[in-house]
């Protein structure tokens, strides 16, 4: 069978295999409350065999929205809207995560589909945004800089986000670290400029989110895994890096973390990126090895024999694709076929199909 169709044991929670399904945002949201879209959307991978499903970036508060189409958790109407698409992926046998995040400064933007770029403005329903400091993402509007008091504001929606995303019958809490967002923007120096607890050394810009994984390992328990996404280089001069991100892998699994999902850049836009196939790999091993800790590997994998490879070579313990699950909602069966594995969960009406 190899490694990407074996099971993997995550606390109480064995996932049935190793290819997952990135969080990727579909802005088709009405004041936070996820619809038919999704349900829809969702449901799609867990018929496709997944082995984990997680939602696109759901906003803890109001203001830390991408956009103002996206996904909340911020209230228990928007949590049972959650539990009907939980129920959907579980009644087609899948498994499914909610990741958590906060925008931060690059809060209040338009959709990529919209005819206008950049910030929303107030007055067509945009908000202030707040970041670690007073520095804006290029071409967006400046932040407010964080007080202490906003600072717990925002541990505690994430908790409580958490908790309702239990109630709502999830099965994985993954917190958003990456992409340029809140919790990365304390963690790189680019963007973070306090001179506070929360600024200047590495341990003082992961504290927001250490305090972040301890407040969630409390809210689920010792049964639900808990991931953190983080983006390990920002490929750009003087920002995080991957030394950094394995150090900060490993502090984020001693505060109650499960597996780290390594990504990368999403924090300035000045960034330079090396896009090709396989890509983001070398930095999921860097933190692998570094922090010795278990690790999910993303970034242009779109075929069995590749993700097989990925972890044939240590260099991560799951795979998440984005885009090609997007191309084939099919793609954990069609690379189980690619490798000569035969699957116990094609759905059966799907049959007929399983073999050429």
């Amino acid at each position: 069978m190899g490694i990407l169709f074996s099971p993997l044991a995550l606390r109480e929670l064995t996932l049935r295999n190793r290819l997952w399904v990135s969080p990727m945002c579909m802005y088709s949201a009405d004041d936070g409350f996820p619809g038919d879209w999704h349900r829809a959307h969702l449901a799609q991978f867990a018929s496709g065999g997944a082995g984990l499903i997680l939602t696109e970036a759901t906003a803890v508060l109001p203001e830390g929205r991408i956009s103002p189409r996206d996904t909340g958790l911020w209230n228990d109407a928007q949590r049972d809207a959650w539990a009907g698409i939980v129920r959907s992926v579980h009644d087609r046998g899948g498994t499914i995560g909610v990741q958590l995040a906060h925008a931060g400064r690059k809060a209040s933007t338009w959709w990529p589909w919209a005819d206008e770029h950049g910030s929303v403005p107030a007055d067509r329903g945009g908000w202030t945004t707040v970041a670690p400091s007073a520095i804006a993402y290029e071409g967006y509007a400046e932040p407010v800089a964080l007080d202490a008091g906003g600072i717990e504001r925002i541990v505690a929606a994430f908790a409580a986000a958490a908790r309702r995303a239990l109630e709502a019958g999830f099965d994985v809490l993954e917190i958003h670290a990456a992409h340029g967002y809140l919790l990365h923007q304390f963690l790189s120096p680019l963007s973070n400029r306090r001179t506070d607890e929360h600024g200047g050394a590495l341990e003082n810009r992961a504290r927001l989110l250490l305090r972040v994984v301890e407040e969630i390992r409390d809210v689920a328990g010792e049964r639900v895994p808990v991931l953190v996404r983080i983006s390990a280089s920002d490929h750009a001069e003087g920002g995080f890096v991957p030394e950094e991100a394995a150090t900060v892998g490993e502090w984020a699994i001693a505060s109650g973390a499960d597996l780290v999902d390594v990504s990368s850049g999403g924090l300035v836009a000045h960034q330079h990126i090396d896009v090709r196939p396989g890509y983001q790999v070398p930095l999921s091993a860097t933190v692998r090895r570094g922090g010795r800790v278990a690790t999910s590997a993303v970034g242009l994998i779109v075929s069995g024999p590749q993700a097989e490879a990925v972890l044939a070579a240590g260099d991560a313990d799951a795979v998440f694709a984005g885009r090609e699950w997007l191309r084939d909602p099919h793609f954990a069966l069609r690379a189980a076929h690619e490798l000569g594995v035969e699957l116990p969960y094609w759905p059966a009406q799907y049959l007929r199909a399983r073999w050429r």
